[in-house]
């Protein structure tokens, strides 16, 4: 059985959209995420952090060991290329170093890719199979590391941060489409559209939907920015009427 949920044989545990195993991992992690926000104050040093940071390297490591045991290791898939792929290193460095910079980055990117993954991923193998355990595993680590971030450590975003962050994620692209061109492969789905169902299909064609794409990624990213200025707006007005 063990060795049957690790196989490449994704007919016999096919992944359904929103069937009740996908709907069980997004309630799971919900839970989690509200979870940790209900025990911010009472989370005392840094164990939940290496929690998260193990289980970062953890989800990492053995999705890398699972393809090359099944000798399906490659370069256009396996580089850290991806937009979650990316995000679970750059997780993984802002909980180690505590950088606010990478932060940034990080939480924006983050928190627009990984927890739309979850609701709507691109993913072939369902429940029992060891890489729908892994997958939303991983994802849900990446939303709690930033949320660990802003709920636990305190950490805040500004506009620049925005805009830093986006930069920084368009960088990453040309970087993403260079080695697409090299490799052959489709990291951040830039070369064509994923090849399952996945909200990218209302955004046109190739190359057009990049462009709806980068829009999307702008709005998005204000609306994760948007509590942290209400936020902010509250502590003013609440300052100027003391």
């Amino acid at each position: 059985m063990f060795r049957e949920i690790l196989n490449f044989r994704y007919e016999e545990y096919p992944f359904e959209l929103f069937s009740v195993s996908h709907i069980v991992a997004i309630v799971v992690s919900v839970g989690c995420m509200m979870g940790l926000y209900i025990s911010r104050n009472q989370i005392q040093g840094s164990l939940v952090k290496w929690l998260l940071v193990v289980l970062l390297i953890l989800s990492e490591v053995s999705f890398q060991a699972w393809y090359f045991i099944n000798g399906h290791w490659d370069f256009t898939i396996n580089l850290p290329f991806q937009l979650c792929s990316l995000s679970l290193y750059l997780c993984t460095i802002m909980l180690l170093t505590n950088s606010y910079r990478i932060f940034e980055v990080s939480f924006f990117a983050s928190m627009s890719g990984a927890f739309i993954a979850i609701l709507t991923p691109e993913l072939f193998f369902g429940f029992p199979h060891f890489r729908y355990f892994q997958f939303f595993l991983a994802h849900l680590t990446i939303c709690l590391a930033c949320l660990y971030m802003v709920w636990v450590e305190k950490f805040s975003l500004t506009f620049g941060s925005l805009i830093r962050a986006f930069l920084a994620l368009n960088g990453i692209a040309i970087v993403a489409y260079t080695v697409n061109k090299l490799v052959g492969a489709n990291y951040m789905f830039l070369m064509h559209k994923p090849n399952n169902a996945s909200p990218i299909d209302y955004l046109g064609e190739y190359p057009w939907y990049l462009i709806s794409l980068e829009a999307i990624s702008f709005f998005l990213f204000l609306i994760l920015y948007a509590p942290f200025f209400l936020m902010r707006e509250k502590r003013r007005r609440e300052k100027v009427n003391l």
